[in-house]
């Protein structure tokens, strides 16, 4: 008869159930609450304590938000709403504002009248704000009084007391983050006017107002001040065009309509511009939806019902010309924005930014429906020129239809046939395996020669490939190099994609450290951008960072990466040598004399030390190009990462789009802040 684990069951008693009372949980596990304690974890405090803010202002009671940067990394926000109750919560048993700020799941959005439409049903509340703040200081405005109480790390510090007076209402929330918890703490201007601007365009009316009061000093030593407001009577209308800024539209005045239905507001603002990329925002209270839902499902169903039933009414689409439009030929060179605002949202998803409410489909249909159909009516030459867009679309997607078959009976038909160029790994585990686009035959048979045959393959191209920004699916696909590259990753293109198909979780973009290189590798992130935007999602596409320079001295070798690596290694290698020198040389004599500093002349350089400058992959032997480019040990290499869609595809249209003056502006612009321009 087996031994009864007496010993081993005897561990795991009441004593290993750990409680975690109040806000503790939080900060046991705050990835749980905000995502993680990185930069965007750090930046989701503001967001929170912002987002209380904007759900006043959508419930009506509050017009004014300031956001304050101040120095040793704090931040207030302020508003003019109703400011949170402070009298004694019936079942706490302790005043509702200590309630809400140390309680979780604490708040009006979860029943009753306090709001009913808000954002914070999808945040975790001003209490985890709380739970991970070093200090976070409330005041309320309320009742002719000012209500304040401290908190250390989530804990109440004293009572709510009443510390002045007030004629106004409304709710200071000051924070400082934890250090222990964030290892660290940089607010990123950019990134709060950004998120700010855009719920400033979702909540139209409302006035806020961001200042950065860090201790930020000019040359001259004087105090510098940055300051930003937002008010948007316009909404999301606004927005569009804030989108579309700098670029050629169609319909000249953006479409919107508003409307409440069943209780839920619909607000729906389009434009159509001439270019090929579809932009659709979508938010449910105030929330984006970066996975859409239901909204998105409604609204896309009546855009292509509403354009097919103008276009054959008004014989702007004939039956014998191709048929009706598809979904597809309707959204190429849309600006879209949906916003939804409802009593109870059902967010579906890991992410929780996809909004499953069933009923709201059929609610934003009928509105963009009902909108939409009465703005083609009354703007008969935007409605020609939106749907001669789409025709457009239409031609190209049957040319496109075309080239896709042809490159899937090149790829699958012909026995899984492979581009002739691809030297491809031996395993066949996506996971492991990497696939290196090679500039050139040149660096291609080097790569081929260093790489590990068993999980690196190597594809090399012939000069540029096709900019994608000016081209449609159809042209693109007559370039070999484009349809050899598409072929090796295995996923197919188009509305015929299948990510899950990848070949390789790293796909590696390796070219020459200059200018050509540089077009090179832009061209390449456009062609990944435009096409397959989920494997920069995913976080498959890298970019492999060559050394620029190879630095030796007797048998020592070194790689540099860039100028300032350069400098340091030479000059760390004559120090060496200097001391090497003093050390074996006799002297009776100790020397006291300061060491002067170390200028590096050419005739230093050439006695001893010898600097190679590589002008391309091709110019290391395979063993070079292992060692410092491929080897998983010794490698440097950037992860491909879209943080600011809106902002990405600007800044591929101004580099890559066919206007000159926009592209002319930036270079001038940003022309000073490039370091060691390669000409």
């Amino acid at each position: 008869m087996p031994k009864k684990k007496e010993q081993k069951s005897a561990e795991y008693t009441a004593k290993s159930i750990q409680v975690l009372e109040g806000l503790e949980p939080v900060r046991k596990r705050p990835g749980m609450y905000i995502g993680g304690t990185s930069v965007e974890g750090l930046h989701h405090l503001v967001w929170e304590v912002v987002n209380n803010s904007i759900d006043e202002a959508m419930a009506g009671y509050c017009k004014n938000v300031v956001v304050e940067l101040l120095p040793e990394n704090v931040v207030k926000v302020t508003d003019d709403g109703r400011g949170i109750p402070v009298e004694k919560h019936p079942q706490t048993k302790k005043s509702t504002l200590e309630t809400v700020m140390t309680k979780l799941h604490a708040g009006g959005k979860f029943g009753g009248d306090g709001y009913k439409i808000s954002g914070g049903l999808h945040g975790v509340g001003v209490s985890v704000v709380n739970a991970l703040s070093e200090w976070t200081k409330a005041e309320v405005l309320r009742d002719g009084k000012i209500w304040t109480q401290e908190y250390k790390r989530g804990k109440p510090t004293g009572q709510v007391k009443a510390s002045g007076k007030s004629k106004t209402t409304g709710t200071i929330i000051t924070f400082s983050p934890d250090p222990e918890i964030f290892p660290e703490i940089d607010w990123n201007w950019g990134k709060i006017v950004d998120y700010i601007r855009q719920q400033a365009y979702l909540t139209k009316g409302v006035n806020v107002k961001i200042f950065d009061k860090r201790e930020v000093t000019d040359e001259k030593n004087l105090h510098l001040e940055k300051r930003i407001g937002f008010c948007f009577d316009g909404g999301i209308a606004s927005y569009i065009k804030f989108l579309n800024r700098g670029k050629e539209v169609k319909n000249f005045r953006p479409f919107y309509v508003e409307k409440t239905v069943s209780d839920v507001y619909v607000e729906i603002s389009l434009q159509y511009i001439e270019g090929l990329k579809e932009h659709l925002y979508s938010f449910a209270n105030n929330i984006f939806t970066t996975e859409g839902g239901m909204h998105i499902t409604g609204f896309r169903a009546a855009l292509t019902r509403v354009l097919n039933d103008y276009g054959k009414k008004s014989n702007l689409i004939k039956e014998k010309n191709g048929g009706s439009l598809t979904s597809d030929d309707v959204l190429e060179g849309l600006t879209a924005v949906v916003s939804v605002k409802l009593k109870n949202p059902q967010f579906e998803g890991q992410t929780k930014t996809k909004l499953g409410n069933n009923d709201v489909r059929g609610i934003v249909s009928s509105v963009m429906s009902e909108g939409f159909s009465e703005y083609l009516e009354k703007n008969p030459n935007d409605a020609k020129a939106i749907i001669g867009k789409c025709l457009i679309s239409a031609q190209a997607r049957l040319a496109a239809q075309a080239a896709k078959q042809a490159v899937i009976r090149k790829g699958a038909l012909e026995g899984m046939t492979l581009p002739g160029k691809l030297a491809d790994c031996s395993s066949r585990d996506a996971e492991k395996c990497e696939l290196y686009i090679v500039e050139g035959d040149s660096a291609g048979g080097s790569a081929k020669q260093g790489r590990d045959r068993n999980f690196q393959a190597i594809l090399p191209l012939r000069g540029k490939i096709l900019n994608v920004e000016k081209a449609r699916i159809d042209k693109m696909l007559t370039s070999q190099e484009i349809k050899n590259l598409i072929i090796a990753m295995g996923t197919g293109v188009g509305d015929q994609m299948n990510i899950d198909k990848m070949r390789y979780h790293r796909i590696i973009i390796m070219t020459d450290a200059d200018v050509d290189g540089s077009h090179i590798r832009t061209l390449l992130l456009t062609f990944f951008y435009r096409n397959f935007e989920e494997i920069i999602k995913r976080g498959y596409l890298y970019i492999a960072a060559p050394p620029l320079y190879r630095i030796a001295k007797g048998k020592e070798a070194h790689y540099a990466y860039n100028e300032e690596d350069r400098s340091e290694i030479i000059e760390d290698l004559l120090k060496r040598s200097k001391e090497k020198q003093k050390n074996a040389a006799k002297s009776k004599k100790k020397d006291t004399q300061a060491e002067e500093e170390i200028e590096i002349s050419d005739e230093e350089k050439k006695s001893g030390v010898n600097v190679q400058r590589y002008k391309g992959l091709g110019e290391m032997n395979p063993s070079q190009l292992w060692e410092t480019t491929m080897d998983p040990q010794n490698r440097v290499m950037y992860q491909v990462k879209v943080e600011d869609a809106a902002e990405a595809d600007k800044i591929f249209e101004i580099l890559m789009g066919s206007e000159v003056e926009p592209r002319k502006r930036f270079i001038q612009a940003e022309a000073r802040s490039v370091a060691n321009l390669d000409v």
